[in-house]
């Protein structure tokens, strides 16, 4: 299907369900999609950063952009990511995702080597004419180690080469600059800006920004599309309480032990552990080498869930 221009509300980014020998389990990944979509949500990104994408094999990746986008059979736009270190790696990543099924890809700046905005601009630019679906830019600095030129995102707008960003990012200010742009210059029309923070979502939609792009929204996405709704509807103050429930919650992924693991390992361990606990996925466990929660750190994510009013 053809990807609103510019996509609004909440495109949770997808965990990727796996079994116990580390292989993708379709049926939870189903599951968590009917979910998904039960909870009112616009649109699902596959293959981003909570979805475990680096860590899939080329074989897995295509296995889940199959399964979902076969799954919701264009009932919502399935975005995936293609992320990879270079320009050519990229379009085998598109070409691969695309006969999958994408609606859109989500790519990143190269990676590994450095990079000077020329380059980062060229590479875009190369995706989108090798692409036969929009192309959306991800700016995650944390994990590419490049920040997305606010300036370079919105000539790339204008030029038709990106249709959107999603920003997770951090940086509020450089977000705003996109957001005041793809508003107000005339030559950017059907741009999506999208926040990937979970507990600024009110913030951004105040902005301008047209969407969300929550991890946490895989535990509650019912959460997040009433959340977009207050928003759009002017109840600040029932926004604004529905933000902080979910700000509560995302602390369950401080659960893990710093000492043993990383905030990777424990964000996305806790969201496994949290969709476990719900009953939406079979297996709780996080792909090689993360290391997994302990008894008593997925009880604490039980006790989070308790909480918000979620068991």
């Amino acid at each position: 299907m053809t990807i609103p221009a510019p996509l609004t509300g909440v495109v949770p980014p997808v965990c990727t369900p796996l079994t116990p020998d580390r292989e993708v389990d379709v049926p939870s990944l189903l599951r968590l999609v009917d979910h998904l979509v039960d909870g009112g949500v616009s649109g699902l990104f596959v293959l981003g950063s909570t979805s475990e994408a680096a860590y899939l094999t080329d074989r897995q990746r295509r296995l889940v952009v199959e399964s979902v986008a076969g799954h919701v059979g264009g009932r919502l736009p399935v975005l995936a990511g293609a992320i990879d270190m270079t320009t050519p790696r990229v379009l085998d990543q598109v070409a691969s995702v695309t006969a999958a099924g994408a609606d859109a890809v989500v790519v990143t700046a190269p990676f590994y080597a450095r990079t000077h905005p020329a380059e980062i601009g060229r590479h875009f630019r190369l995706v989108a004419a090798g692409s036969p679906v929009p192309v959306l830019a991800y700016d995650i600095p944390v994990a590419v180690h490049t920040k997305l030129p606010a300036d370079l995102v919105l000539d790339l707008a204008a030029e038709g080469v990106l249709a959107g960003l999603k920003d997770s990012s951090g940086d509020l200010t450089g977000f705003r600059t996109v957001v005041t742009g793809a508003r107000t210059r005339p030559d950017i029309t059907g741009f999506s800006v999208l926040t990937g923070s979970e507990t600024l979502v009110d913030a951004a939609l105040a902005l301008g920004a047209d969407g969300a792009v929550p991890g946490l929204a895989n535990v509650d996405p019912h959460g997040y599309v009433r959340l977009d709704g207050r928003c759009r509807a002017g109840d600040r103050d029932g926004a604004r309480a529905e933000q902080e429930r979910l700000c509560a919650l995302f602390g369950l992924v401080g659960v893990g032990d710093p000492a043993r693991m990383g905030g990777g390992s424990s964000a996305l361990g806790a969201f496994k552990a949290a969709l476990h606990l719900r009953g939406i996925i079979d297996c709780p466990v996080t792909a090689e080498p993360q290391v997994p929660l302990s008894r008593g750190e997925v009880e604490r994510v039980g006790t989070f869930l308790a909480a918000a009013g979620l068991r």
